[in-house]
């Protein structure tokens, strides 16, 4: 048989999945910022001191963080994928310059950095060691 009679010849092989988790879907190709777009974000580590669920809403948890220098609050969606009592105490990454903004009555004042796969719940972005509250993300 030659590579004219067979049509997957040449085609390189689909790769398997290594044992552990599955690998998320490709990325959608999207625009590209330059690391000056980049450097105007403010990310930073902070510990997550209180969280409660937003009333009427089955999505949402208002989180009070400690940046080190100050305390904030900031609506996140986690309420599918984390109890609130889970969260307290566990240092994150978050964007510490976003504007304000109002999310279900709350004041919302940053934005906390989580993963998720296409329709799949997020997961919290944390760290192996703890930096210090306040520590800037690079």
């Amino acid at each position: 048989m030659s590579a004219d009679d067979n049509p997957t010849a040449g085609t390189p092989a689909t790769p398997q999945a290594p044992d552990g988790p599955a690998a998320a879907p490709p990325v959608p190709e999207l625009e590209r910022v330059g690391i000056e777009d980049f450097l105007k974000l403010d990310l930073r580590a902070a510990r997550i001191v209180a969280a409660e669920r937003v009333p009427k809403s089955r999505k949402l948890l208002r989180l009070e963080v400690d940046l080190g220098t100050e305390r904030r609050t900031l609506v996140a969606g986690l309420a599918e994928a984390y109890e609130p009592d889970a969260l307290v105490g566990r240092v994150i990454g978050m964007v510490a310059n976003l504007k304000p903004a109002t999310v279900m009555g709350v004041e919302s004042n940053g934005m906390i950095l989580a993963a998720s796969a296409p329709g799949g719940l997020p997961i919290v972005v944390s760290f192996d060691t703890e930096p210090p509250l306040g520590a800037r993300i690079k």
